[in-house]
């Protein structure tokens, strides 16, 4: 099966109430242990990169990687994903370098760090669908900043993220706002804005409803209930990863992350594609530092970067699993992005968004 859009995947998703996990990825051991889980659980998979993943890896060596991942699991469906596009210029780059999908992140500037007005998130937002859709290629967008609701700060992702710190109401997507965005713009997916926020320190204590607005999703999910949601900053960031990676000499104090079975609610309210990339990144240093710990004489990378992969691809089968993903791959049929632009052409997605009234 060929790289798909992502607006397929989220479509079936809706349609069959589940999410899906989108990982982000930087080499060839993070892909694999992706593949490897959603071959055993028969998942639809949602591949992503940051720009900091593209200038890390290489343009063509990450491309090649994801088109392997294709190769090598015909039977799966993958959606080559663009995070935190910055600008136009960073999507239009990513859709010639083949992604199916791009995030036009216009809540900061094209700085990365500086928070935008309403007005520019819109107009870049739409000028990145009108070309995106025009190939086939889907489009996520984003209202609000990223950050925590306990301190009003964010945490950057690959230099992603805004310096200082904001208001509630920057940091909370206005469900007013939130109808009149998806309107003007088309866009396939929003990332909504609840207090989740990058990196493993998310909440300093178990997340309630003060720092947690779940109740926000459902409240976007009623006004739009025909628009995917998209929830940024949703690791768990498991106790016993990061107990291991302290054990064998890690650093990490205690934080705690975004709970499954609160995600497992966002799901229920319109919430299709779920941003993880923290728990991975701690699966796979807890196997480092474990293996060179007790091996301290090995020197082959293959010793500690084997391990990697079997307890990343642990992480992502539980999140497969635990988002109801599962068993989905199979029931997906393939949509060229040239039959999508079609589609887009034919405005069959270009509806008036329904706006939910309760009675």
């Amino acid at each position: 099966m060929a790289l798909v859009p992502l607006r397929l995947l989220l479509d079936h998703a809706a349609e069959n109430g589940y999410g899906i996990p989108a990982y982000n990825v930087n080499n060839m051991e993070q892909i694999q242990a992706i593949m490897q889980a959603a071959a055993e659980t028969d998942s639809p998979v949602i591949l992503q990169a940051s720009r900091g993943a593209r200038k890390y890896a290489g343009e063509y060596f990450l491309k090649h990687l994801i088109l392997a991942a294709v190769e090598t699991y015909p039977n799966i469906p993958i959606a080559m994903h663009q995070d935190h596009g910055n600008g136009p210029a960073t999507c239009f780059s990513a859709i010639r370098h083949g992604f199916t999908s791009v995030m036009m992140d216009g809540s900061l500037k094209e700085d990365a760090k500086t928070p935008s007005s309403y007005e520019y998130n819109v107009e870049v937002t739409r000028s990145v669908v009108e070309v995106a859709h025009a190939v086939g290629v889907s489009v996520e967008g984003e209202l609000g900043c990223l950050g925590s609701l306990e301190t009003g700060k964010g945490d950057k992702e690959d230099g992603h993220g805004f310096e200082g710190t904001l208001s509630h109401d920057q940091l909370l997507t206005d469900p007013d706002e939130a109808v009149d965005f998806v309107n003007q713009t088309g866009v396939d997916a929003l990332a909504v804005a609840i207090g989740t926020s990058h990196g493993a320190y998310k909440f300093s204590r178990k997340p309630t409803g003060e720092i947690l607005a779940m109740d926000r999703i459902a409240e976007i999910h009623r006004r739009l209930p025909n628009t995917h949601l998209v929830m940024h900053g949703s690791s768990s960031v498991p106790e016993d990863l990061l107990e291991l990676i302290n054990q064998y000499g890690g650093e990490i104090p205690e934080t705690y992350g975004v709970p499954v079975e609160e995600i497992q609610k966002g799901i229920k309210n319109g919430v299709r594609k779920v941003n993880i990339d923290t728990d991975c990144r701690l699966a796979i240093t807890a196997a480092v530092r474990e293996a060179l710990f007790t091996a301290p004489a090995e020197f082959d990378p293959r010793h500690f970067l084997k391990p990697s992969i079997k307890y990343m691809q642990k992480v992502c089968a539980d999140r497969y699993n635990q988002f109801g993903t599962a068993g989905n791959a199979s029931k997906i049929k393939a949509v060229s992005l040239d039959e999508f632009a079609a589609k887009y052409a034919k405005g069959i997605y270009a509806a008036p968004v329904r706006v939910a009234v309760s009675v």
